[in-house]
């Protein structure tokens, strides 16, 4: 109703009576303009429409022309697509087939530039790259195994004979490259390649390959190391520094130790250059190729070393000087055997030969110098100390004992040394003393044979290895020992005049009647008698037998004095045991002594 009122607003304007009255002409005017504008409007729409309809249909008669057209065409070129279609798919299946191609001989063949390395090989030039071929060869040949258990077995056989063919020429071309240079290592300081520890890599494939070319490098490192002995043996060193080996001729021990130091180095060195030579070899057994290898290498030098210290041997330069070669030599030959093993090297052996040959020739001097102790025995001085002859063998033993203690030889071996040694010298040096006091009263005697075994003990008590000997020579000087202790006890009886009394002491029997009766054994013989006895406990150092004072150590001139002074004050106590008793007879046996032992003990103490 609204939207009525205001659309009439629009052309109702003036509100009068005649403009009332044709209100409704006025509006079916107005409504009859609206529709013959809708008419108008309408028309052109419709005219618009058939325009469009007659263009629909002309596009309609086109597509289908071209719609015929096209059926027309598209059975004229049926033929042509399906055989288009038919060659994509064959081409399809031959690039696929090439692909396959392409991928099989990048598997199974080597590339162009690969060959070309193998060519170039054979000028005598070894590369990185021929190692990395050589792999590729090895590694097709083991892929091609593949093929065998496949259809394509005939390609397969035909790829396996094509690589080991290329196998062998590789590896004999990289034999001779690496025997070429191997031959040309016979310089002293010997550098080995890379290149020359990747090939004996590669030829640890071949074994005998491998096994020649070891060969090769071992004959000529040999001729040098021969030539180098040579050299330090008569020229020395660059420039005269060191000096030549010959030169210190006339000193046995430094030449053979300057000969050996070398050959320790040298063989150390060698050992150093096959280590760097294998050292990328993974095979078992190349320890053992390594020691026997250096033992072929230093055996020819064996010859002159054999030479020469056979001829310091033979001199005899004396026993002390042997048996420093000797412990020499045995040292060396194990720092050496720790080096090349203990496998039968040449250089071990002539080592052990000389070794031996030098401890025959010292234990048959000390066996010389034993026989000729015993062959003329030296009469014991008048002080009854050591002999001359003593002192000589003992100084000998002593230098020979010193030499022995400051070697570096193993322990096992320096002790059974030691034992040798020992009996070698010591046992006829007894022998020797036994025989040269043999003519002597038992004092002096014993005397001569504990200053002898002192001097035996004091020095053989500054080494190792002599507990044995020692306990022995203790033992000996002990039962010598008694005898002196004897001798003393009997020296001071006799010169206080109880000897004769002492011993009818311990001869007397209960059944003989009293020991008063007996002759010289009454109460004014006791009496005089311990007068004298009464002086010799005032001084008891004055009743020394003159033997005590040639002993050479206070110890055991102490020991005899203080055992002997025992043995006086057991002879006392049962002299004065046996004239207190009753029995005896003696009238006031405390006039007679006066002192009891125990009195007598403290003033002997």
């Amino acid at each position: 109703m609204l939207e009525a009122l205001k659309t009439l607003s629009d052309f109702f304007v003036e509100n009068s009576l005649r403009t009332r009255r044709n209100l409704r002409g006025d509006i079916e005017h107005r409504s009859l303009a609206i529709n013959e504008e809708f008419v108008y409007i309408f028309k052109q729409v419709k005219e618009e429409l058939e325009n469009i309809s007659e263009d629909v249909q002309l596009m309609s008669n086109c597509c289908q022309d071209m719609t015929n057209h096209l059926k027309a065409t598209k059975e004229q070129t049926q033929d042509l697509i399906v055989k288009t279609t038919k060659l994509q798919a064959e081409s399809q299946r031959l690039e696929l087939k090439a692909q396959i191609a392409d991928a099989f001989i990048a598997e199974f063949q080597l590339s162009p530039e690969e060959m070309n390395v193998l060519r170039c090989t054979r000028d005598g030039t070894v590369t990185e790259n021929f190692f990395k071929v050589l792999r590729r060869i090895k590694q097709i040949h083991n892929d091609v195994k593949i093929l065998l258990r496949t259809s394509q077995q005939r390609s397969g056989l035909e790829i396996m004979e094509q690589m080991a063919l290329l196998q062998e020429t590789s590896y004999e071309q990289l034999y001779r490259w690496a025997q070429g240079e191997c031959r040309a290592l016979t310089q002293e300081t010997c550098d080995v390649s890379p290149v020359l520890a990747q090939a004996m890599e590669a030829l640890q494939d071949r074994p005998v390959l491998y096994k020649y070319t070891l060969d090769e490098f071992g004959t000529a490192r040999r001729s040098t190391v021969v030539r180098g002995f040579i050299d330090a043996l008569t020229r020395g060193g660059p420039g005269g520094t060191p000096r030549p080996i010959e030169m210190h001729s006339h000193d046995p021990l430094r030449y053979v130790g300057d000969m050996l130091a070398w050959l320790h180095q040298a063989t150390a060195s060698e050992k150093e250059h096959l280590e760097a030579l294998l050292k990328h070899i993974t095979t078992e057994g190349v320890e053992e190729n390594m020691q026997e290898i250096v033992g072929h290498i230093t055996e020819g030098v064996c010859r002159p070393l054999k030479v020469r210290i056979e001829q310091v041997i033979i001199a005899e330069p004396g026993a002390v000087l042997l048996y420093k070669i000797s412990n020499l030599l045995k040292f060396y030959h194990h720092t050496i055997s720790n080096i090349i093993g203990n496998s039968a090297a040449m250089l071990l052996t002539t080592i052990e030969e000389m070794h031996l040959l030098s401890k025959k020739i010292f234990f048959n001097s000390l066996s010389l110098h034993a026989s000729k102790l015993l062959d003329k025995v030296e009469l014991p001085p008048a002080d009854l100390g050591p002999s001359h002859t003593l002192n000589q063998t003992l100084a000998l033993l002593r230098e020979v004992l010193s030499s022995h203690d400051s070697c570096v030889i193993p322990l096992d071996t320096r002790q059974t040394d030691f034992g040798q040694v020992l009996s070698c010298v010591l046992d006829p040096l007894l022998q020797m003393c036994t025989m040269s006091a043999s003519n002597l009263g038992s004092a002096d005697m014993a005397t001569f044979m504990v200053n002898s075994l002192h001097m035996m003990k004091t020095m053989l008590a500054l080494f190792e290895f002599t507990d044995k000997r020692l306990e022995m020579l203790q033992y000996q000087i002990e039962a010598h020992l008694d005898t002196l202790i004897n001798e003393q006890a009997s020296y001071i009886l006799t010169r206080v005049g109880l000897s004769y009394i002492y011993n009818m002491v311990q001869q007397h029997k209960t059944e003989q009647g009293p020991l008063a009766n007996v002759p010289s054994m009454d109460s004014m013989s006791l009496k005089a008698a311990m007068v004298q006895f009464d002086r010799y406990l005032s001084a008891p150092d004055g009743l020394l037998m003159p033997q005590i004072n040639f002993l050479l150590s206070t110890a055991v001139k102490q020991q005899i004095i203080k055992q002997s002074t025992e043995l006086i004050c057991r002879a006392y106590t049962e002299l004065y045991a046996a004239v207190m008793n009753p029995d005896n007879a003696y009238k006031d046996p405390e006039t007679i002594l006066y002192r009891s032992p125990h009195q007598v003990q403290s003033l002997l103490s």
